[in-house]
């Protein structure tokens, strides 16, 4: 019986289950989003994500503790140098699960898994600098213009009606 066994034993043995674990761990820290089943990712998220918070500390013992869980050198670098300085101030939350539909073959429930940092497109700090445009702003802001237009083009014209007038005065006497 499983009673109080709360996590997916995704149909493998222990020592299979940790490294398959292990290989998306470090898949995921190298390319920063993975594609894989809901459950495959539900199982990585409650592998990684500590290892994620024990990362934001940069010790010794915490690389070596890193180390235990992903045997792989190049991973823990990387970890410690690129993602640990981007989730510093993330208090959790280190990951992202994006359900993307069925798989042809089996039908099984496909997603993708991704470091929330490292999406663009859900990033609030990396929106582009450009102006906001709006269909209800733009008009606005052609009137504006135009008016501010409008009201240049009339004072350059008095100015050279002013000048004009001037100039004929100079001439008359």
């Amino acid at each position: 019986m499983r009673h109080g066994k709360k996590f997916n034993h995704l149909g493998r043995k222990t020592g299979h289950r940790k490294a398959m674990l292990a290989n998306m761990a470090v898949s995921l820290i190298e390319h920063k989003r993975l594609v894989t089943t809901v459950a495959k990712a539900k199982a990585l998220r409650q592998y990684a994500e500590p290892i994620l918070t024990k990362a934001k500390e940069d010790t010794t013992h915490s690389r070596r503790t890193v180390f235990s869980y992903l045997k792989n050198k190049e991973a823990v670098t990387e970890l410690f140098r690129e993602i640990a300085p981007k989730i510093a101030t993330r208090p959790g939350g280190y990951l992202r699960i994006i359900k993307t539909g069925n798989r042809e073959g089996d039908n099984a429930e496909m997603c993708l898994i991704e470091l929330v940092d490292y999406n663009e497109l859900y990033s609030i700090d990396k929106k582009p600098a450009g102006k906001k445009r709006s269909r209800r702003g733009s008009k606005a802001k052609k009137a504006a213009d135009t008016n501010v237009e409008a009201t240049s083009k009339a004072a350059e014209s008095t100015e050279n009606k002013e000048a004009d007038n001037g100039d004929a005065e100079a001439k008359n006497d």
